[in-house]
């Protein structure tokens, strides 16, 4: 699945505030700092399963009340704060449904485990040398 604006968007929270980024006396007075906050058991656009797997993939991003929250505060405006904040979130849920292409497992061929073999032995020979020389 592959989730593209605005599919989602009226199904964020935006909240606003200040932010501590870049925009000198600005940074006092505007609320360019945007929260996005996504409700991942209240999505009726997703199915139980997708549900399911963005609760899993995403544990180590979620609250407590399963809430998937995105942050932008790095401009000035806070119009492009929110665009930023909103191709995170997407990404973020677009990054979880990717499916993984499955290892096939494979048996190193009799050259390499034989180089490997003599690389350990002439490595043993080059330490016990040492030890000679040492003594």
């Amino acid at each position: 699945m592959h989730f593209k604006p605005p599919f989602l968007n009226y199904e964020f929270v935006f909240k606003t505030s200040r932010s501590g980024g870049k925009g000198g006396q600005n940074v006092n007075k505007v609320s360019s700092k945007v929260l996005i906050e996504f409700h991942i058991n209240s999505s009726q656009l997703l199915s139980e399963k997708e549900k399911s797997t963005l609760l899993e993939k995403l544990a180590t991003k979620l609250t407590k009340d399963d809430v998937l929250q995105i942050v932008s505060q790095t401009e000035r405006s806070q119009l492009e704060n929110k665009e930023i904040a909103i191709k995170k979130m997407y990404a973020a849920l677009n990054k979880c449904f990717v499916v993984r292409k499955k290892r096939t497992a494979t048996k190193p061929s009799r050259s390499s485990v034989e180089e490997r073999l003599n690389s350990k032995k002439r490595n043993s020979e080059l330490k016990k040398m040492r030890k000679v020389e040492e003594e």
